[in-house]
């Protein structure tokens, strides 16, 4: 069976968490991905344990690096153009994720290598984007959360706002919009047969994330929202709740119907009428939070799993993982490792019917990049490949 995007091939020079992520899911669907890396310069994620049983490998460039190839390059040796140049006679797409600028000192820019392959398409994704008075700082996920105004209005009072979890600029806006913005120009080549260059700016996509609701209200009446002062940021009974035992239950029955089943569920049935937006909202979110305290977390679930009031409990990440919808999804899959070993990775989210994601490999240690294969099928003679290893082109 082939991936919905077999005949794509693309070069990654991506590093850390953003374009490993967006390059992972495109090879997932059947891109053929060759990630160029430092030989000497190993990725932060590469040291990140713990590590696949018997090997050097980390279980997150495991995951980051399956279905790719990879091949080691030290990009500010002249050399390694050439062999790029080579490359891109059968690589029609490439990401990079350095500071604006950086590929251009090297001739790896788009406007250099476009003149190689005019159906070059090129995404370059960075922090703040390739102009603008940020274009050159350095930043992080937290960063760019905060530089969108998201920050802002998440998060309690008290206690101002909040760490997540995961990295939500890197991959929710950085890894999603590279995607995005390279499967749309693939559509645009197709049917006009230009390559083009696509800046993708993680802080843009969180600036767009205000578009639903905060956003497009400030557009319109000028008003700045605070934390806890609209349905969705605390502002309602929409939230989190403490059980007795020290857990967490999740109430998101928005609607009059569901917030009526709540309110029914917990002995509370007056409270319906106030909706989930009542005027004293932080008193009966005081009430509300007593009640739920009264009982453990399985306790309340027998009773709103009786009930249509959009409850759920918050898990752990081992309950998820363990769990029967992510089995029934097939949210974890068996990917071949190192030494005919079997790896449990997250796999992908997207169902087709036809062409199913294909888990062909788990990510190879460095130390297994297939170099010499790749530089063989660009005609190098064994002798020609020694020689630049031993001159350095591949550190």
């Amino acid at each position: 069976m082939t991936g919905a995007l077999e005949g794509l091939k693309i070069l990654d020079f991506s590093t850390l968490v953003p374009g490993p992520y967006a390059t992972m899911c495109l090879a997932d669907l059947g891109a053929d991905v060759l990630r160029i890396k430092s030989g000497t310069r190993p990725d932060v994620v590469d040291f990140l344990p713990p590590f696949l049983p018997g090997t050097e490998l980390s279980a997150v460039s495991a995951q980051l690096s399956r279905n790719k190839e990879v091949m080691t390059l030290n990009l500010k040796d002249p050399r390694a153009v050439d062999v790029i140049h080579q490359l891109l006679g059968e690589y029609d797409i490439i990401i990079e994720q350095f500071r604006p600028g950086v590929m251009a000192k090297l001739n790896l820019d788009y406007e250099s290598l476009k003149k190689v392959n005019p159906r070059l398409i090129y995404c370059s994704l960075t922090g703040y984007g390739q102009t603008g008075p940020m274009r050159d700082r350095a930043g992080h996920d937290i960063n760019y959360i905060a530089m969108s105004g998201v920050a802002s209005y998440s998060g309690k009072k008290e206690s101002g706002p909040p760490l997540i979890g995961i990295q939500v600029a890197d991959i929710a806006s950085g890894s999603n919009n590279a995607i995005i913005g390279i499967l749309s120009a693939v559509i645009y080549r197709g049917r006009t047969g230009n390559g083009q260059h696509i800046d993708v700016s993680m802080t843009d996509g969180m600036i767009a994330f205000n578009s639903f609701m905060q956003g497009a209200s400030y557009l319109v009446n000028g008003k700045d929202i605070g934390m806890e002062e609209n349905l969705l940021n605390g502002g309602s009974l929409y939230d989190y709740y403490e059980t007795q035992d020290g857990r967490y239950l999740s109430f998101g029955g928005v609607e009059p119907q569901f917030f009526k089943a709540f309110c029914q569920t917990i002995g509370r049935p007056e409270l319906a009428a106030g909706g989930v937006e009542p005027e004293n909202v932080a008193q009966i979110k005081g009430e509300i939070s007593e009640i739920l305290k009264t009982k453990t977390l399985d306790k309340w679930m027998e009773l709103f799993n009786a009930a249509d009031a959009c409850v759920e409990p918050v898990l752990t990440l081992g309950e998820v993982l363990e769990g029967p919808l992510v089995e029934e999804r097939g949210m974890v899959v068996e990917v071949p490792g190192p030494n005919e070993t079997k790896v449990k990775q997250i796999g992908n989210p997207i169902k087709f019917s036809e062409s199913i994601p294909q888990y062909r490999h788990a990510g190879i240690p460095l130390s297994e990049a297939n170099t010499e294969v790749v530089m063989k099928n660009l005609g190098y003679s064994q002798e020609e490949i020694d020689e630049l290893g031993k001159t350095g082109l591949f550190s």
